[in-house]
């Protein structure tokens, strides 16, 4: 199968959330009438980036062929968070669902480091090749990295404005995870480990 243009891949990350975030602003302190129900714009913001979400994950799937544990889990609670704050019409169940991703990972890395299974080098070797202690140090800091997001997460949503949640959903989060893996650099670097080509096989 024909890998696609990182653009593409781009656009198929990037475009929900920022679809997500355009919708929340363009009705930001309004009421949006929809099949004769009053939504705010997050609940309304949320009913779009529902299904723009799962578009952009089965089209994924059907360039690459695959999908990552963590994206089918991400599509998987933001329908039912989602869904349930569209049906309910209570934005609150939306702005927990980061907590709930962020600690379902930080303790799925936790138990892997308890096992002693490398569960995301398993995920991410073909991209990041490194030796058995690099995977183990990655594991452990990413699962503090998602502790802590978990715990902003309850912070801002519960303690800040509406608009400020959103930001920091859609701009603040990835940020923290973009710095996190810069800062990693030096580890990828000391435990990275040589793949060998199909050329240096034959």
């Amino acid at each position: 199968m024909k890998e696609p243009k990182a653009w593409v891949l781009q656009v198929l990350e990037w475009g929900p959330l920022l679809l997500f975030f355009a919708v929340f602003m363009l009705n930001r302190g309004d009421q949006v009438a929809l099949w004769g129900q009053e939504y705010t714009a997050l609940v309304f913001a949320t009913l779009v980036f529902i299904p723009a979400l799962a578009l952009a994950t089965v089209i994924r799937w059907r360039l690459t062929g695959k999908l990552a544990p963590m994206q089918i889990a991400t599509l998987v609670l933001v329908v039912v968070f989602g869904g349930l704050s569209v049906w309910l019409n209570d934005p609150r169940f939306f702005k927990i669902k980061p907590t709930i991703i962020y600690l379902l990972f930080a303790g799925l890395l936790g138990f892997s480091l308890i096992t002693r299974r490398n569960w995301l080098g398993a995920i991410l070797s073909e991209a990041l090749p490194m030796d058995a202690q690099g995977w183990r140090k990655l594991t452990g800091r990413m699962a503090l990295l998602f502790l802590g997001l978990a715990i902003a997460n309850e912070i801002v949503w519960r303690g800040m404005s509406e608009t400020t949640w959103v930001y920091f959903k859609t701009f603040g989060m990835p940020v923290v995870i973009f710095v996190f893996l810069m800062a990693n650099a030096g580890l990828f670097r000391a435990h990275s480990i040589e793949v060998p080509t199909d050329d240096a096989t034959k």
